[in-house]
């Protein structure tokens, strides 16, 4: 990919088309979802073709190319895509990548996009076989469904669960300051994660249905090889009218740097203190063969997140995929402060996360994943459940709160 210039699209994109739904009910609901009005007229900033997109799917080293390269055929509605998505499960040596193309054939639906989840019922790999017959399931009634292997618990660890959250999203980028044009940039779970991090939800049976922690870590940012953590507290309220299921709305606001660099921890060009927000909502399933503290524990997680972030655009302009998409090159932004008019991309996006058998033995793991969080978010280096330094939640290395 190649990202293309401001002035490439600077009065070329199309515009809004004519409301044509009359007959679908109120503009009012229809039309003011952000993300579904930037969809109609931004422009894709992947230059790559067709064919190159087909290629690196299939053929890149690195495995986050060929996801990214997978979700692009997706977005661009390829015709092909089915295919693409079915060669990529069968064959592709990196076990998130393939279920990760599974979800991709969920979003694409169908009865072709079905035959390939069912093809993959039964996996060699269980969890890829998990998420094959968990998609398929949601396709054919909204609901997700499960294997019945056993789980493992570490009482001793701060958080009861810690589900890696694959995140699918579409940043749109202000490309000028008049409002028209905006372009729009894919990224695959595995390439938000190497960018902007790996997200997990990390909640307590206590405290899951008003309070849940999003810690997030960063690889490849910290020259000792140290991870790069940030941590968002949500509070909200869960709806449990549906049996052995929890709907959430959550909302978070934490005090971090917002790096006019446009990168995470690069201080060369200042930074500002501000109160970031991010919001989320969605649904949970418990699984009552699971059973943590006497309650059932909480096997799958479905959603939708949006909020607002900071690009420098001048320093991405006709950089490739690998140049682009390196750790700490997306930051969250705000809107209500000093800082607000820097902040230019609106991301929204969908997350599925779920228990997984990290360590090959069969069980799946509840909480075994490495969280740098205390309860109450404040980063945790040693996870010990005590806060390095108290009130932080993210990465002090830069000595921003001084």
């Amino acid at each position: 990919m190649t990202i293309q210039s401001v002035s490439a699209f600077t009065g070329g994109a199309g515009s809004a088309p004519e409301w044509e739904h009359y007959l679908e009910g109120d503009p009012a609901l229809l039309n003011s979802e952000f993300g579904d009005m930037l969809e109609r007229g931004a422009v894709r900033l992947d230059a790559r073709t067709d064919e190159q997109v087909v290629h690196e799917a299939l053929h890149h080293r690195d495995p986050m190319i060929r996801e990214q390269s997978l979700y692009q055929a997706m977005d661009r509605r390829l015709s092909g895509a089915v295919d693409l998505l079915a060669e990529s499960v069968a064959n592709d040596s990196d076990r998130q990548v393939r279920w990760n193309a599974l979800w991709a054939l969920e979003k694409i639906g169908g009865t072709d996009a079905l035959r390939v989840l069912d093809r993959h019922a039964n996996d060699d790999d269980p969890d890829v076989g998990e998420w094959a017959r968990l998609f398929g399931s949601e396709l054919r009634t909204g609901l997700p469904s499960f294997d019945n292997r056993s789980f493992t618990y570490d009482s001793s660890r701060t958080f009861d669960e810690t589900i890696l959250l694959n995140i699918h999203c579409d940043v749109y980028v202000a490309l000028d300051e008049s409002g028209r044009n905006w372009g729009k940039i894919t990224l695959s779970p595995q390439g938000l994660a190497r960018s902007y991090g790996q997200a997990h939800a990390c909640p307590n049976v206590d405290t899951r249905n008003q309070k849940l922690i999003i810690s997030k870590t960063l690889d490849g940012l910290h020259e000792d090889g140290s991870p790069h953590t940030e941590n968002f507290v949500f509070r909200g309220l869960t709806n449990h009218v549906n049996a052995g299921r929890g709907s959430f709305y959550f909302e978070s606001r934490g005090l971090r740097p917002v790096f006019l660099s446009g990168r995470a921890d690069d201080d060369s060009l200042g930074h500002r203190n501000e109160m970031v927000a991010a919001k989320r909502s969605g649904e949970w399933t418990l699984d009552p063969n699971m059973l943590i503290k006497g309650e059932p524990a909480i096997r799958y997680v479905r959603g939708r997140v949006h909020t607002w972030g900071y690009l420098n655009f001048d320093t991405m302009r006709g950089s490739s995929l690998e140049d682009v998409l390196f750790p700490g090159n997306s930051i969250l932004g705000t809107l209500d402060t000093p800082t607000g008019p820097l902040a230019n991309a609106f991301i929204v996006g969908t997350f599925k996360g779920k228990l997984v058998d990290w360590n090959g033995d069969g069980a799946i793991d509840a909480n075994s994943l490495d969280i740098y969080s205390t309860r109450d978010g404040d980063v945790d280096s040693d996870q010990d459940g005590v806060a390095d330094i108290e009130g932080v939640q993210f990465c002090p290395r830069t000595n921003w709160m001084n």
